[in-house]
């Protein structure tokens, strides 16, 4: 999926590479170092950001299939269960809904272990393409 380049600001910040893109799965990572809080800890938000991010490309990817190519985050929660220190975090996005105007994701995020480091829900509205 090609991104404009003002769209692609904050995934190209945050170090987000996109492994693997359908509407049934989409697989990124993001590196640890530069997205820490002030303790050395990844920060909350960056996973949320991968998340989001995740999340809203699979929608879209559904969107597009059924003609609704814009897709809206409505809504994000997230549960941080572990940090990580060092290294890559990898968030899978799988829908949980795949609707004619909604669709919801679970992306669960973890460390270069495997171990869970967040789980994430992101609900996206499917608009109808505007000119």
């Amino acid at each position: 999926m090609e991104m404009d380049s003002d769209a692609a600001q904050l995934t190209e910040r945050m170090g987000i590479e996109l492994v693997e893109v359908s509407a049934e799965r989409v697989v990124g990572t993001m590196p640890v170092e530069g997205n820490q809080q002030p303790y050395g800890l990844l920060h909350g938000g960056a996973s949320c950001v991968l998340a989001e991010t995740l999340g809203s490309i699979g929608a879209a990817m559904h969107g597009m299939s059924i003609g609704r190519p814009g897709a809206v985050g409505m809504e994000l929660s997230a549960s941080h269960h572990r940090s990580a220190r060092s290294g890559k975090v990898t968030g899978v996005a799988t829908p949980l809904h795949l609707g004619g105007t909604v669709a919801t994701y679970e992306i669960v995020i973890t460390d270069d272990e495997g171990a869970r480091i967040c789980t994430a829900r992101l609900t996206c509205m499917l608009r109808k393409a505007t000119n």
